[in-house]
């Protein structure tokens, strides 16, 4: 038996997978996009647009021949996209690219056109402060704790993590 099907039989799903599941009918509803996408985004945008952009909506067109009943062909649709400022002018010289890189993304010419509008878009949650380095007792307390482990990184983790447990209970 393989892995996964090991895992579904004894009940253990990923966290990721249960949100996802209930987020994607949402969001492909009310926006025509899924997590995948969101997630995807930073690669997709590239390092120029990836802190100043974000996906808003995908608009796909309504046929006549579906309101009728009849079968149709596909037709892609229109991604609307959030950009801060100045940066607008530059993404939609790259509008092309971009085009390219979320059909590319999708594996099908999922997009024919993009709309960008102007607004604010957040950069996630705020970055905390790194933890000060652990002085006297803590610092031997933390480095015994950790003596017995070989692999160096997991051993930095682990001192990362000890770091900013103990130094946030001072």
């Amino acid at each position: 038996m393989n892995n996964k099907a090991e895992k579904q039989r004894r009940g253990i799903v990923q966290i990721s997978e249960v949100a996802n599941a209930l987020i994607d009918p949402v969001l492909a509803k009310r926006a025509g996009i899924n997590t995948m996408l969101l997630g995807s985004w930073d690669e997709i945008a590239g390092s120029q647009f990836a802190e100043c952009t974000r996906p808003e909506r995908i608009a796909w067109p309504r046929r006549a021949a579906e309101m009728a009943g009849e079968g149709g062909g596909y037709q892609p649709g229109v991604l609307t996209i959030a950009c801060e400022g100045a940066r607008a002018l530059f993404l939609s010289h790259q509008q092309g690219e971009i085009i390219q890189r979320i059909n590319g993304f999708f594996g099908f010419p999922a997009i024919n056109q993009v709309r960008i509008v102007q607004k604010p878009v957040s950069a996630g949650p705020p970055r905390r402060a790194k933890p000060r380095p652990l002085t006297g007792e803590a610092a031997r307390h933390l480095d015994d704790l950790v003596v017995g482990i070989e692999g160096e990184a997991l051993k930095a983790a682990l001192m990362r993590l000890g770091t900013a447990v103990i130094g946030r209970r001072r």
